[in-house]
């Protein structure tokens, strides 16, 4: 069941997701003998049961963390850049607003062709496995011992040198170790949910500007739109709970959209909105913080697992993406001794996680109703100048963020300073 006993001590990865999959690259790549247990099966060649197309924006800290196992290349030609945000307002007025210099942009990337590439890039390690199908049932960490359960439903313990939870918001590695002392845990449902619908292509050409992330900002809530190599747009709206309980039937929809989003109608097809939009209910959002991120030397969290975010500063996957690129980095610097790695990425990383937590609840406030203000797009045109003529000394804060692998934490702090 096991990958081959020969060579560097033995990792199981529980999960096989973006970061699960990207971690066990990195594991691999160190002669490590790698183990990744997937509770779902192959999507590689499983009926996606989705319902769409999930798109995600990579900037440059994930770029940088898929560049060191020489995926970048792929990756980045498979996505659509978005140099700046375009701001639908109620009038239909369409306002660009530049991510940075005309150098910098983020990619809109699909979540499924991503973990596709991952996945066939760690089995192509020989002292890596994949094991779809099979669910983490127990861990004791201490002992290094997960139990799974395969598609026979029979449960086998295995043992390891390390276990890496990569296994999402809801993690069974993480609720073994909030069992144990001194374990700090903390999770926040925020009152919105999201809807994901569709632009179809306009006569075989993007029905909007394709190199943009277009938002239609209404204070209380607002729906997002990220471009498709196949010429469509993924949006999602973000909303209240309680407005979506708010539209039961199709008149009540239509009626909204038009009197919030009425752009936004014609692009999508009042037929293919109304089937979208009651597909599947609205989607809750949590944001977790833990610490810390490890037990001993034998067990350490990463990804979703270790701090769930909310979207609204398109940095959960770079950021899950770059803990796996401090973690290679410590394992360079310790020369792979687990005892004083583990220790170190939680001291080191939980202050960066948290603060990109933290800034992503500020950031849905400003995409939703901030944009809107003059006074918001003057200081984003300071924001700008000044970082022209002082490019060292004042950087704005979605650039630290973005374009750059400033510590989160010292962002915020720099970002602080530059307001005062």
């Amino acid at each position: 069941m096991a990958s081959s006993d020969t060579g560097g001590p033995r990792v199981a990865v529980i999960g096989g997701g973006l970061v699960g999959a990207l971690n066990a690259c990195f594991l691999a790549k160190r002669n490590f003998q790698v183990d990744v247990y997937e509770a779902r099966e192959d999507i590689r060649v499983a009926k996606s049961t989705r319902g769409r197309s999930i798109n995600l924006a990579l900037s440059y800290r994930g770029r940088q963390a898929l560049k060191a196992i020489g995926l970048e290349d792929q990756v980045v030609s498979k996505g659509v850049p978005m140099r700046a945000r375009m701001i639908h307002s109620l009038s239909g007025k369409k306002s660009a607003i530049p991510y940075g210099n005309s150098s910098q942009y983020i990619l809109s990337i699909s979540r499924e062709k991503l973990n596709k590439d991952l996945l066939t890039a760690v089995e192509s390690y020989p002292n890596a496995k994949v094991h779809f199908g099979h669910k983490l049932s127990k861990c004791h960490p201490e002992e290094g011992v997960v139990t799974v359960l395969g598609p026979d439903q029979v449960p086998r313990d295995v043992t390891y040198d390390l276990i890496v939870g990569c296994d999402g918001a809801y993690s069974t590695v993480r609720a073994h170790l909030m069992k144990k002392p001194r374990f700090d845990y903390s999770q926040q449902y925020i009152p919105h949910g999201y809807m994901e619908l569709t632009i179809p292509p306009k006569n075989g050409e993007y029905a909007m500007e394709p190199n943009c992330l277009h938002i239609w900002p209404r204070n209380a809530f607002m729906m997002i739109a990220l471009p498709n190599m196949d010429k469509s747009f993924t949006c999602t709206l973000f909303m209240p709970f309680e407005e979506f309980e708010n539209l039961p039937t199709n008149y009540d929809v239509l009626n909204f959209f038009q009197k919030n989003f009425p752009d936004a109608i014609p692009l999508m097809g009042e037929q293919a909105l109304l089937r979208d939009f009651f597909l599947l209910p609205a989607q809750p959002m949590i944001s977790v913080k833990c610490s810390p991120f490890h037990l001993k030397s034998h067990c350490v969290l990463m990804g979703d697992a270790a701090h769930a975010i909310v979207p609204f500063f398109g940095q959960g996957m770079n950021a899950g993406f770059e803990d796996c690129l401090v973690f290679d980095e410590l394992m360079d610097k310790f020369n792979n001794d687990l005892s004083l790695c583990l220790p170190e990425f939680s001291r080191f990383r939980i202050p960066d996680d948290h603060a990109i937590s933290d800034l992503s609840m500020y950031n849905y406030i400003e995409m939703r109703a901030h944009v809107n203000s003059r006074w918001f797009l003057f200081q984003r045109l300071l924001n700008r100048f000044l970082h022209a003529i002082m490019p060292s000394t004042f950087i704005p804060l979605y650039t630290m963020v973005a374009f750059t692998r400033i510590r989160y934490h010292e962002a915020v702090l720099r970002w602080q300073w530059q307001k005062r």
